[in-house]
């Protein structure tokens, strides 16, 4: 029995809007998910784990183990096999039993952000963001300075309507496993770091929004007052979060066909994914996000995000076990 943290990078193909429910009062009629602390966006775990599962369980075939479960015997419920990959990943309720999923999913954080300047396209970031995530920074600021960047500018750069001073030098040092992503190359010499005042602002300034407006189907015009804005974030920003592998159970045993309950053995046709770990799970559902995305505004051409690569955070933990449990466990 052991546990170990992955963190995955993500970037977002489309914008994606993960609303706050309903309308409010502000800038936008439809405002996005923030951090409370911040006040910076974010995808939270659990519409990530949502929509992972229900991906994961299309990937795998196992499309009744989905969100709550398919009906039966008029109660709904999952399969609860300890061979089908999403139960034993997400966790499982089945008639009057329920059993804890093996993975945790934290939130999606900003990583780098798009913003538009007179230098092209740049990425912003923040030190304290950046080595949280498991990047190395190194960096001088010259005289005045409000910001680093890995670019060879010598001006003074604007970040969206903000302008900043000429920005010193800095070198980042990704982890191991993104160095050749073409995802990271792409930026990688177009990074901005300020402060966590100005990135906040930066941000929020930034967003995309847009309009819509429902259409009147006696007319086809649109329809009277019915007119709204939301925002999102934008396409090409990079985020990260970690995934807790906790194999509470300690049964797992990779299984590469259909589960069938009723046997109690792995007769079925092939899986449609491999499942040798349950971080093959997540893949599999982080792969179909790519083409069919989360959040809302899907059909506006929102929510596409892709899994640039992951890496394990911290080194795997053996759980410490009592004479009583080692001998249950026999």
């Amino acid at each position: 029995m052991s546990f170990s943290t992955y963190r995955y990078l993500l970037m977002t193909v489309d914008p994606v809007h993960i609303g706050t429910g309903g309308m409010r009062l502000g800038r936008v009629d439809n405002s996005i998910v923030r951090e409370p602390g911040t006040r910076l966006p974010k995808i939270p775990g659990t519409s990530l784990s949502g929509a992972v599962r229900s991906y994961a369980a299309y990937r795998y075939g196992k499309r009744d183990c989905a969100g709550q479960g398919a009906k039966k015997d008029g109660k709904e419920g999952h399969c609860g096999g300890a061979g089908c990959p999403i139960c034993y990943t997400f966790g499982s309720v089945a008639g009057d039993r329920a059993f804890s999923g093996a993975i945790s999913i934290g939130d999606a954080r900003l990583l780098l952000f798009p913003v538009y300047s007179m230098a092209g396209p740049v990425w912003v970031g923040t030190a304290e963001i950046l080595r949280e995530a498991g990047f190395k920074l190194d960096g001088t600021a010259g005289n005045g300075s409000s910001a680093l960047t890995t670019m060879n500018w010598s001006k003074p750069l604007n970040l969206g309507w903000l302008m900043i001073e000429k920005p010193g030098r800095a070198a980042i040092e990704p982890p191991e496993r993104i160095k050749n992503k073409p995802e990271w190359n792409a930026v990688a010499h177009r990074i901005v770091i300020v402060s966590d005042k100005l990135f906040t602002q930066i941000v929020n300034s930034n967003l995309e929004v847009r309009t819509s407006v429902s259409i009147d189907p006696n007319t086809g015009a649109a329809e009277e007052g019915a007119l709204f804005t939301y925002e999102a974030i934008p396409r090409a920003a990079l985020l990260w979060m970690d995934v807790v592998i906790d194999d509470y159970q300690g049964k797992f045993k990779p299984i590469t066909r259909q589960y069938d309950s009723s046997k109690g053995d792995d007769q079925g046709q092939e899986l449609g994914a491999s499942w040798n770990t349950v971080a093959d799970v997540i893949g599999a559902g982080l792969d179909l996000a790519e083409h069919l995305g989360i959040g809302g505004m899907g059909t506006r051409g929102f929510g596409r995000i892709r899994n640039v690569d992951k890496w394990q955070a911290y080194p795997a933990k053996e759980a410490i076990k009592s004479d009583a449990v080692r001998e249950a466990a026999k």
